[in-house]
């Protein structure tokens, strides 16, 4: 029997009714810790915050529509989160260097100071909640969970053309 087999289509709701509940519970327990790493209350910054300038850090300066484009959200939604990140000193705007009407977005220094200090801080979160896990069950975990969000994405890509 083939392993993959659909589990909707052999009626086992029991293992889907786990996950679901299971996904739910991550998706609350996420938010109410801010995955906020270790120590200091500091050290946790909103989920929304930490995505931005983790795509400035990996994909370098860029426009708002680039980065909403990239970030699979609107503009408008950009340019509201970005704001206090750049009233923070987090993120810079600056022109366009072949275009001085356009606004570019970049990560300040202070920005990648503060990014890096979250991301050891959840570093070592994650560090301390698989301490006792095999290092191919963390590597078996973590390649799962792309490929969860991987089908989450690919799902909201295809709705949204869809709606539209």
């Amino acid at each position: 029997m083939d392993m993959r087999t659909d589990l909707t289509a052999v009626g086992d709701t029991g293992l889907l009714d786990t996950l679901q509940h299971e996904v739910a519970l991550f998706a609350r327990r996420a938010e109410q810790t801010r995955l906020g790493g270790v120590g200091q209350v500091r050290n946790s910054m909103d989920r929304a915050a930490y995505l931005l300038l983790n795509r400035l850090d990996k994909e370098g300066p860029m426009g708002v529509k680039a980065l909403a484009a990239s970030m699979g959200i609107d503009s408008s939604t950009v340019t509201r989160q970005v704001a206090p990140l750049v009233d923070t000193g987090l993120v810079k705007r600056t022109s366009h260097p072949e275009d001085g009407r356009a606004v570019v977005l970049q990560l300040s220094p202070r920005g990648q100071s503060r990014l890096e200090e979250v991301r050891s801080s959840r570093r070592q979160l994650m560090a301390e909640l698989t301490q006792d896990w095999e290092p191919e069950e963390r590597e078996a975990f973590c390649a799962l969970l792309t490929r969860f969000n991987g089908a989450l994405s690919a799902r909201m890509s295809t709705s949204e053309r869809v709606d539209s």
